[in-house]
Formats: C-alpha cells, sequence, structure tokens
C-alpha cells in the first residue's frame, strides 16, 4: 500500500443500486474486515473526504447530486466505481430511468465490477485508489513547487 501523509476519508454515494453493494460496503466497517484499522475513515461530508465510493448506476434524479458531490470534494480526489451499475448500468441499464454508469457523469479511477461486489474486492479497490490518490498529491505538490 503506498504511503499517505494522513489517512484517506471516504464518501459513499448509493447511485440506485440494489443494496448488494451497498451491504458489502458496510461489511467492510464490521470488526470482521475493519478497515479503519489501516487509517480509512467514512465521512458523510464530501469537503472531508479523499475518495468518493459509488454504487448504482445513474438516473436523471442523481445526475446533478453525483457531479456536486464531486465539485465539493477538495482535490486530489480519486473516484471508485463499485458494483457493475456503478460500471455499466448493470441489469438496469436497459431501464428507462438508467442513464449508464459513474463514468457517464465524473471521471473514475477506480473499477470494481461485480454483482455483488465481495468486501475483498472492494478493500482491494480501495487500496488501488489510495495508491492514485498519493501520485495525484505528488502531482500536485511538484505542479505547485513548480509554479
Amino acid at each position: 500500500m503506498a504511503y499517505l501523509s494522513k489517512s484517506p476519508w471516504i464518501l459513499h454515494y448509493d447511485a440506485s443500486s440494489c443494496n448488494g453493494c451497498d451491504i458489502e460496503i458496510l461489511a467492510c466497517l464490521t470488526p470482521r474486515y475493519d478497515v479503519e484499522r489501516f487509517g480509512i475513515l467514512n465521512t458523510g461530508n464530501p469537503k472531508h473526504a479523499d475518495i468518493l465510493v459509488i454504487t448504482g448506476g445513474v438516473n436523471e434524479q442523481n445526475r446533478s447530486v453525483i457531479k456536486n458531490l464531486y465539485d465539493q470534494m477538495p482535490n486530489p480526489k480519486v473516484v471508485v466505481g463499485v458494483g457493475v451499475c456503478a460500471c455499466t448500468g448493470g441489469v438496469f441499464r436497459e431501464c428507462y430511468n438508467i442513464a449508464g454508469g459513474v463514468g457517464e457523469v465524473i471521471p473514475v479511477d477506480v473499477w470494481i465490477p461485480g454483482c455483488s461486489v465481495r468486501p475483498e474486492q472492494i478493500i482491494d479497490g480501495i487500496v488501488k485508489a489510495i495508491g492514485i490518490l498519493e501520485q495525484k498529491r505528488t502531482e500536485m505538490e511538484r505542479a505547485e513547487a513548480a509554479a
């Protein structure tokens, strides 16, 4: 795992999922998997979050909410799409109200496909996101130093 100067904070948003992936994300916080022991904290405030974790497909009602959450997060930030619905719209992609995956609205750095995604896969994806976050943070510091 990449070295970080602070613990990564995660903001989870359910963008119309069936709750299968949401339950697995919650399982990551329980004593069995306990991601907090790695310093990963769950927050409800996008202004404190480093990593945006999204489950479910995008529809017209949540399109602006997703964009707003993303815009409120400070840079650098990383987005993780959890589950096949977040990746492509999943089994609901042909429904009248589903516009597709999260990538239709905001840039996604890590995809975790599956239905439903296992906690081990989620933790692995978050670890990848932490590496990307540290890389973005380093690039941002270099750009600030060069300016």
